[in-house]
């Protein structure tokens, strides 16, 4: 069609570009993309790690012939939450409201919800289990059933890390690396570093998948730098410091793992 064959440089899935992409290069790193679901891997280096927690146990990229691995965790509903909200409840118009919404919601309420809509992801891997709102009283509003909506993202990806902890001893201290649509809002991500109790970075390239995938075949074409140089590259657009006291972190977590027994199908 050009007149020239294409050479084909670079081959990675959606989630491995993005490791790549975020220059999650050293064991240890990990990273989320927070899209319709999310999807965390993290680096654990030639150790292929065979779960004992449920997790998925892939290859992170090979390149010049060698392999690094990773653990990978999938939650099915992240940003598809927020679509419900908008499309299905119609309780917001744009999907960037949810954030402002949110952080207006009464403190003093406790209302969870677990975006089981088509199931439950890792670790729990309950195909029958469906979504469920619990907490609920005559007072709670489109603010709480938002917060609620956002927190459950960010309890899904504390699971995750958690599971990953027990799985390997290299993922006890890391920064977790965001990127996909709803790092945007400001209150989701500070929400996340808190019930983390951990770092969390946001890059100034939020599209980090067309990045990785655009970096294997420019540095294979000699047009771009090679890994180091890249990872070099990597800029941070914020970082997200936790802030919440220890007890009502403990107090939300213990919150949400009793909404999501009450959900399992059994």
């Amino acid at each position: 069609m050009f007149g020239a064959e294409i050479p084909i440089l670079g081959v990675a899935g959606d989630q491995h570009a993005a490791t790549i992409g975020q220059a999650c290069f050293e064991p240890g790193m990990l990273k989320s993309t927070y899209g319709t679901g999310c999807f965390a891997l993290l680096n654990t280096g030639k150790d292929m790690v065979a779960s004992k927690n449920r997790l998925l146990t892939t290859i992170a990229y090979r390149l010049d012939g060698q392999t690094t691995y990773a653990l990978e965790g999938s939650i099915f509903i992240a940003g598809a939450a927020v679509q419900w909200i908008r499309d299905g409840l119609k309780l917001v118009k744009h999907a960037s409201e949810t954030g402002p919404l949110a952080e207006s919601a009464d403190p003093s309420q406790h209302v969870y919800m677990v975006p089981a809509f088509v199931g439950l992801g890792a670790p729990r891997w309950d195909a029958e289990a469906r979504g469920a709102i619990y907490g609920l009283t005559r007072t709670s509003g489109p603010a709480e059933i938002a917060r609620a909506a956002l927190e459950a993202v960010c309890y899904q990806t504390l699971d995750l890390l958690a599971a990953m902890r027990k799985d390997w001893k290299g993922g006890q201290d890391t920064v977790l690396r965001v990127d996909g649509g709803m790092v945007a809002s400001d209150w989701t991500m500070q929400f996340l570093a808190d019930v983390l109790d951990a770092p969390v970075d946001r890059p100034t390239i939020l599209e980090t998948t067309a990045l990785g995938a655009a970096w294997l075949a420019g540095s294979r074409a000699g047009v771009w730098p090679g890994m180091k140089e890249f990872a070099a590259s990597w800029a941070r657009d914020r970082r997200f410091e936790p802030k919440m006291d220890a007890a009502e972190r403990k107090g939300k977590i213990k919150g949400w793992d009793a909404a999501v027994r009450r959900t399992l199908s059994s």
